[in-house]
């Protein structure tokens, strides 16, 4: 199982900086997040945790816009994340605004962090936060893996007082857990939202993708309807394959006119959309693809509030809309429970998602 600290932060002893800002550089004011450059320099605080970084794995609209923009050229990702940490000590996309998570060993925990009793040096770990408020170095390069989004590293990163980790389980393989744990918010949500009966539209196949449409199977029991829409057709024949889903949609969802007209063709609109799309654009399909009443989750970092919120308000769609948060309690054991009840799921992971 897995153990550590995907949950409601309770402090047992008093911090002094919970939320990091003595490690923001520039501007002042500000939380990490929102910084344009971290210190990642040693020693740490009291309340601070560090980890010898082994991999980051990259957010797929992060890494899907770094690929574009280096030809897809493994050795020209890397050079561009390796510049893009060296100058805001983080891994902070300023194209997509997006990070990604990290897995590695506990380096040192300050005594006043939150987890000093709880992790020894040592320890496998995977943080729980965005890396675009991770304080990050990196001292080598090991390897890049763009069919995971996986960048292989040595280097040292600070988690906070309320930054959130779970200790790596013991029985899947590191590679696996890191897959599933990056976008293991999404499926929690799912299973928060989705209700016995409806039709859920989730529109790519990816890893959050197929992940939500698993919970959205379990979620329903049985009753409504699960479709997985995205351009790949092979991706999507995987999703039929390992029965997550009752069926699948071939549509592009950049473009919203063709997109409707395909599903109004095709069984009519839909309960809840969840867009797990790696690429900007798809905020128009996913609400003309709602009906008046539903709920639209966006959990693409690809997604722009301004166009989700003014869109629907052009477009006359009463739907709740929601911005998927990455952090729902209990949602690292959910995601890993998955593929432990699904050998299907599980195998699907491992074929596409582990390198």
């Amino acid at each position: 199982m897995l153990t550590g600290n995907p949950r409601t932060i309770c402090y047992s002893r008093p911090t002094v900086d919970p939320y990091g800002l003595r490690r923001v550089v520039s501007p002042a004011g500000v939380l990490p997040q929102r910084a344009d450059r971290l210190d990642p320099d040693l020693p740490i605080g009291d309340d601070e945790l560090a980890i010898d970084v082994d991999a980051l794995n990259i957010d797929s609209a992060s890494f899907k816009q770094l690929s574009d923009a280096t030809g897809g050229d493994p050795a020209r990702i890397g050079e561009e994340v390796a510049r893009i940490v060296r100058e805001r000590g983080k891994m902070h996309n300023p194209v997509t605004g997006s990070g990604g998570m990290l897995i590695g060993r506990v380096r040192e925990v300050g005594p006043r962090h939150p987890a000093a009793d709880d992790l020894a040096v040592g320890d496998r770990i995977a943080t729980l936060v965005s890396l675009t408020l991770t304080p990050l170095r990196i001292d080598e390069f090991l390897g890049v893996h763009p069919g995971v989004d996986r960048v292989d590293v040595r280097g040292i990163a600070i988690l906070f007082a309320t930054g959130l980790w779970a200790r790596l389980p013991g029985d899947m393989p590191d590679a696996l857990a890191l897959a599933a744990l990056d976008v293991c918010g999404a499926p929690a949500l799912v299973a928060r939202h989705a209700r016995p009966g409806a039709r859920v539209l989730v529109i790519g196949a990816g890893k959050s993708g197929a992940l939500v449409c698993a919970q959205a199977k379990e979620t329903m029991a049985g009753s409504g309807e699960v479709v997985a829409a995205d351009l790949s057709e092979k991706a999507l024949a995987d999703l039929q394959a390992i029965g997550v889903v009752d069926r699948t949609l071939s549509l592009d969802a950049t473009r919203g006119v063709d997109a409707l007209h395909r599903v109004e063709s095709a069984g009519g609109l839909f309960d809840l959309v969840v867009n797990c799309a790696n690429v900007p654009g798809t905020e128009i399909s996913s609400l003309l693809l709602v009906r008046d009443g539903g709920t639209v989750i966006f959990f693409s970092m690809a997604t722009s509030f301004t166009t989700a919120a003014l869109g629907a308000e052009g477009v006359g769609k009463d739907a709740t809309l929601l911005i998927g948060n990455g952090y729902v309690p209990g949602h690292a054991d959910l995601a890993l429970g998955l593929l432990r009840k699904n050998p299907k799921l599980r195998a699907h992971f491992e074929a596409r998602f582990v390198r």
